[in-house]
């Protein structure tokens, strides 16, 4: 069975970038591109009457930008799925964009090899980074903040005790001989507690582990 569209609208204040995104999405037959806006204000007038299965979102736009955006539609309650396609890789824009509801972060550099599979990633309900984001969230992967008894149990509370103390370390960047010492137990110990951790949350390595702490904003 052939598989369905996914219909796109980019958003961005540069004409020669929309078109070459275009041509770079041209070439996957199961993307179809349905519309274009050359600044903020045009993509909210835009999903006011018509829909996209993702939009395509640049940050520096004129009249509204791409935070404000975001911002508005979640005031809408009508967030599209949306990737963030951006010349900055801050870490404080990626978490931010994050807590208003993007779905993925790719930046302008990368963007030809990236992003078709950011929109059939984020299609599929993933969340999406491209290669460069990722390290950058995996560099700010200092330390976990303080989290109370509802982000616990919600969280982590799948973990025991001694799983989340080795969490916390992991987030602090201890390497396994680094923990091993510090509790006290064998290195074979934390490799142990740490696939645990990883199966338990549901992610394959450190860069998910990252990930699954930014989604639910633990990460300071």
């Amino acid at each position: 069975m052939e598989a369905k569209s996914i219909n796109v609208h980019l958003a961005d204040d540069h004409q020669i970038l929309i078109d070459g995104i275009v041509a770079v999405l041209k070439t996957e037959p199961q993307i179809q591109v349905v519309g274009f806006s050359l600044d903020g204000q045009s993509v909210l007038d835009w999903f006011t009457t018509q829909k996209a299965d993702i939009l395509i979102l640049d940050i520096g736009m004129p009249k509204v930008d791409g935070i404000d955006v975001l911002r508005s539609f979640k005031l809408r309650k009508d967030l599209p799925n949306t990737i963030v396609l951006t010349s900055y890789n801050d870490i404080k824009l990626i978490k931010e964009v994050l807590k208003l509801g993007a779905k993925g972060f790719i930046t302008k550099v990368s963007a030809g090899e990236n992003i078709i599979e950011a929109i059939k990633s984020v299609h599929k309900g993933e969340l999406y980074f491209s290669q460069d984001i990722r390290n950058k969230i995996v560099d700010s992967f200092a330390g976990i903040k303080s989290i109370d008894e509802g982000q616990y149990n919600e969280y982590f509370g799948m973990l025991s005790e001694r799983e989340f103390e080795i969490l916390k370390l992991i987030s602090q960047d201890y390497s396994i001989k680094e923990i091993a010492d510090i509790l006290c137990i064998a290195q074979t110990t934390v490799e142990t507690h740490k696939k645990n951790i990883m199966t338990k949350i549901g992610v394959k390595n450190s860069i998910g582990l990252a990930l699954y702490l930014v989604k639910h904003k633990i990460i300071e």
